[in-house]
C-alpha cells in the first residue's frame, strides 16, 4: 500500500484553496444549466456551445479533485511557533545577492508560492538550497537563467 506524502502548507494557503474549492463547486451548477440549454438546441455534434460546457465541467472537476487531495494531505505548518537558527519550511529569510542587493523570500508549499510576492516553494530550486543553510552561509543555486549566489543574512520565524 502506497503512503501518502503529507503537504507543508501555512494557514494562508490552506484558507486560499479552500476559498478557491468553495468557488468552484458553487460553479457546478452554472456548468450544468449551461449544459441543458446547449442540449435544448439540437444537434449536439455541431454545437459549441455544449462542448465548450463539457470541456469547462471536465476542467472544474479535475480541479476540484487535485484540490480537495492536496486539502486532504494538508499538513499546516505556523511559522510562529518554530525557532533555531537553521533555514526551514515557512521561515522568513532575508538573503544578500551576488550584487549586494538585499532580497527576501518565505519557505512555503507548493500550492502557496508566489515568488512576486517573495514566497517560494521548498521544493523550488533556491528553496532546497535554502533549506538546513544558517546565517553567514553561502548558497550557490542554478536556475533556468544561470547560476545564482547569495549569503544567508537573517532567518525569521513570523
Amino acid at each position: 500500500m502506497a503512503t501518502v506524502e503529507k503537504m507543508p502548507m501555512l494557514q494562508m494557503g490552506y484558507d486560499k484553496l479552500m476559498t478557491h474549492l468553495r468557488e468552484l463547486k458553487a460553479e457546478r451548477p452554472l456548468i450544468v444549466d449551461a449544459i441543458e440549454e446547449a442540449r435544448a438546441h439540437g444537434d449536439l455534434s455541431e454545437n459549441a456551445e455544449y462542448h465548450a460546457a463539457k470541456e469547462r465541467q471536465g476542467q472544474v472537476e479535475a480541479t476540484i479533485s487535485d484540490i480537495e487531495d492536496k486539502l486532504s494531505r494538508a499538513q499546516i505548518i505556523d511559522p510562529t511557533t518554530l525557532s533555531g537558527d537553521k533555514i526551514v519550511f515557512g521561515a522568513t529569510v532575508n538573503l544578500i545577492d551576488e550584487d549586494d542587493k538585499p532580497v527576501k523570500y518565505q519557505i512555503v508549499g507548493q500550492a502557496e508560492a508566489d515568488a512576486k510576492q517573495g514566497m517560494i516553494s521548498y521544493n523550488s530550486p533556491l528553496g532546497r538550497a535554502l533549506i538546513g543553510r544558517q546565517v553567514g552561509d553561502d548558497v550557490e543555486v542554478s536556475v533556468p537563467s544561470g547560476d545564482k549566489f547569495y549569503t544567508v543574512d537573517k532567518i525569521d520565524f513570523i
